[in-house]
C-alpha cells in the first residue's frame, strides 16, 4: 500500500530548509513525484508531491514537528490515484511562453493578461520576473520591467488569441510576446537587424537629404515607402537621385551623429559575449552599416552601395538593391552558412520591407514599427528599448549583468 500526498510549505526562507525537510522524507524512503519552489521577497513557497510506502501518519507527524522547529507552515493534501493518473496523462501537451514587458508592471497588466490566458484554455504553470528588482524611489533613468508566464494547454483559435493580446497591448501601452516553448527558443544563434529606425532612431537617407537641401521631398517618399505604398526599389532610386552632387565627405558627417536606439549597446554587448552572430540586413547604405559594425561589434553587414565619382554622389545606387525579398534571402543564406535552422534565427525590423525576413525567421520582431508591420509580424515591441529582445530569449537582467 502506498499513499500520495501533496505537501505545501510556506514561510520565511532560510538556508538548509529544503535540505532539512527532504532529509526527513529520505528516512521514510518516499518517492518524490513532483517538486517546485519559489522565493518572493525572502518568503518561500515549496510544493512536494510524494508517494509514501505504507502508512503515511508517521511521515506527516514528523513533518509537522520539523516544520514547527523550522518556523514554517505546512499543509497536506491527499491525492487519489485517478487524479494522479490524469495528471500524468497530460504530459505532451503544448507548452508556451508569454512575455509581458512594460516600463513598470501594474496589477492591471497581470490581471488583463491572465484573463486572456484563462479565456483561451491555457493554464499558468509558473510566473517569473526577468527584469531587475525595482526600487521604491522613482528612478531618474529609463525603467523596464518584464515577467514571463510559462503556459500549458491547447489554444483553440490562435488568431483570435493573438488579436486579444494585441488589444490588451494597445489598451495598456505594454508589449506581449507569445511563443512556443521549444528547444529552438532556448537555442537561437543568429540575430538579424534592419538598420534605419531599428538600430538607429532616424532614416539615414533623410539625414543626407537635409544636407543636400531636399529634406522634405525625400522624407515624403520615405514615409510612403515605409507604409508599403511604394515599391521599395523604385522609391530608393527616386530618393537617391535627389542626392546627386552631395560631397562624399557628408557621409562621415552624418555617420558621426547617428543616434542609437535605446538599449542597443547593452543588447550587442550581451549578444557578443554570449557568442551570438549578428547581422545588419538593410535597405539603407553600407557606409553607415559599417560604422555601426565597428561601434557595436556586428558580424555581417548587407546594405546598398551609393555610387560615388570624383568625390560626389552621382544620384545612383548600385545593384543588387537590398529590398524585402533580398533581406529574406540573405537571412536564409546566413543561416545556411552558420549551419543552423531558420528556427534559430531572430529578425528585427520596423518597416514594410522587413516583413519578409520577419516571416522566415524563427522569431520575427516588429520593433517600434509601422501599423502594417505590427499587425503582420509574429511579435512586436513598441514600448521598451532594443535590449528588451533579451527577455524574449529568456535572458534575465541578472544574467546579462554578470557577463
Amino acid at each position: 500500500m502506498t499513499e500520495l500526498v501533496l505537501i505545501n510549505i510556506s514561510g520565511e526562507d532560510k538556508p538548509g530548509l529544503t535540505a532539512a525537510l527532504t532529509g526527513l522524507l529520505a528516512g521514510f524512503n518516499v518517492d518524490v513525484l513532483d517538486l517546485g519552489q519559489a522565493v518572493i521577497h525572502n518568503h518561500l513557497s515549496l510544493g512536494i508531491l510524494i508517494n509514501i510506502p505504507g502508512d503515511s501518519d508517521p511521515v506527516l507527524k514528523e513533518l509537522l514537528f520539523k516544520a514547527h522547529d523550522l518556523g514554517v507552515s505546512v499543509k497536506f493534501t491527499p491525492v487519489d490515484e485517478a487524479s494522479y493518473g490524469d495528471w500524468v496523462g497530460l504530459q505532451g501537451r503544448s507548452r508556451f511562453i508569454l512575455t509581458l514587458l512594460a516600463r513598470k508592471i501594474k496589477a492591471s497588466h497581470v490581471a488583463r493578461v491572465s484573463e486572456v490566458i484563462a479565456g483561451n484554455n491555457l493554464n499558468i504553470d509558473t510566473i517569473v520576473r526577468l527584469s531587475g528588482r525595482v526600487p521604491l524611489e522613482p528612478s531618474a533613468g529609463i525603467t523596464k520591467a518584464c515577467v514571463e508566464f510559462s503556459l500549458k494547454g491547447e489554444v483553440p483559435d490562435r488568431a483570435a488569441f493573438r488579436a486579444q493580446l494585441m488589444e490588451v497591448s494597445h489598451d495598456l501601452d505594454i508589449d506581449i510576446a507569445f511563443q512556443e516553448d521549444s528547444i529552438f527558443r532556448r537555442n537561437r544563434r543568429l540575430v538579424c537587424f534592419d538598420m534605419d529606425s531599428t538600430l538607429i532612431s532616424t532614416e539615414v537617407i533623410d539625414e543626407l537629404a537635409i544636407e543636400a537641401g531636399v529634406g522634405e521631398q525625400v522624407a515624403a517618399v520615405t514615409e510612403s515607402a515605409m507604409r508599403g505604398e511604394l515599391d521599395f526599389k523604385e522609391s530608393l532610386r527616386q530618393r537617391v537621385k535627389l542626392l546627386a552632387g552631395l560631397p562624399e565627405s557628408t557621409l562621415q558627417k552624418v555617420a558621426d551623429r547617428l543616434p542609437l536606439m535605446e538599449g542597443a549597446e547593452h543588447l550587442f554587448s550581451t549578444l557578443n559575449q554570449l557568442g551570438y552572430k549578428t547581422a545588419i540586413l538593410s535597405g539603407g547604405f553600407t557606409y553607415f552599416g559599417q560604422t555601426l559594425q565597428k561601434k557595436l561589434g556586428i558580424n555581417y553587414v548587407h546594405a546598398n552601395n551609393l555610387e560615388i565619382r570624383d568625390g560626389k554622389l552621382t544620384g545612383e545606387v548600385l545593384e543588387p538593391i537590398v529590398d524585402a525579398d533580398r533581406k529574406a534571402s540573405l537571412l536564409q543564406q546566413l543561416a545556411t552558412e552558420q549551419n543552423i535552422s531558420l528556427e534559430q534565427v531572430i529578425a528585427v525590423g520596423d518597416g514594410a520591407n522587413d516583413l519578409a525576413m520577419l516571416a522566415v525567421a524563427g522569431l520575427g520582431i516588429a520593433y517600434h514599427a509601422k501599423p502594417i508591420v505590427r499587425e503582420n509580424a509574429q511579435h512586436a515591441i513598441s514600448n521598451l528599448g532594443l535590449d528588451s529582445i533579451l527577455y524574449l530569449m529568456g535572458i534575465r537582467d541578472r544574467d546579462a549583468g554578470k557577463i
